[in-house]
């Protein structure tokens, strides 16, 4: 299966095992079709050179979290993410991308649900630990169920964000994830100073 039929099998997906409806809720515009991008419509732009250009905004950096599925023996399921934004306050809804090619999102989409650990300043190895693929990302990473989905709720983490998946979109190769939030809090007694990502390398915010 191409990487259109991915995200196309990830949306049935979600329309037919959604969250219910609640209070506010907003339905999203028409889906437009899904295809292949011609060689006619794309841009010259080097990938190379739009990685360099784009590093120079300055992100924040966060774990994308789930509960393991029904029937699944593989545990919970997490990645490191750096492409999350606040997206509506009424209703409150967030926003984060991720690639197509992820073996992670599926796992994620199979759940419905997830929760963002947004990262400190001190985590930099727990970032880099959730970066990687195959691996045990929770082996040794101290965490309780987020309280409505039940999602890893990384210790630590100066604020989290517990969410159902609201809608998926298609954006180039990535997949747009917006989150309807149930529930969100902070650590208390954490200084709150965040992790950063700036031209490929973690950073932190100095006075």
């Amino acid at each position: 299966m191409g990487h259109a039929g991915m995200a196309a099998a990830a949306v049935r997906y979600l329309r037919s095992a959604g969250a219910p409806d609640t209070a506010g809720r907003v339905e999203p515009l028409p889906r437009p079709d899904l295809r292949a991008v011609g060689d006619d419509e794309r841009a010259p732009i080097d990938p190379a050179e739009f990685r360099r250009v784009l590093g120079n905004f300055a992100t924040g950096v966060t774990v994308v979290t789930a509960p393991a599925g029904e029937g699944e023996s593989a545990g919970p399921a997490g990645f490191a993410c750096q492409s999350f934004s606040a997206l509506s306050l009424d209703p409150p809804l967030i926003a984060f991308m991720v690639a197509r090619t992820s073996t992670t999102w599926p796992r994620i989409a199979r759940a419905g649900v997830f929760c963002v650990n947004v990262l400190g300043a001190h985590q930099g190895d727990l970032c880099r630990g959730f970066a990687v693929s195959g691996a045990d990302k929770f082996a040794g990473v101290a965490h309780d169920p987020a309280p409505v989905s039940g999602s890893p709720r990384l210790v630590g983490a100066p604020a989290w964000i517990d969410c159902t998946i609201h809608t998926v979109h298609t954006g180039g190769d990535h997949l747009i994830v917006v989150g309807r939030v149930d529930a969100l809090g902070t650590s208390d007694g954490d200084d709150g100073s965040p992790l950063l990502f700036h031209r490929g390398r973690f950073g932190r915010l100095t006075d």
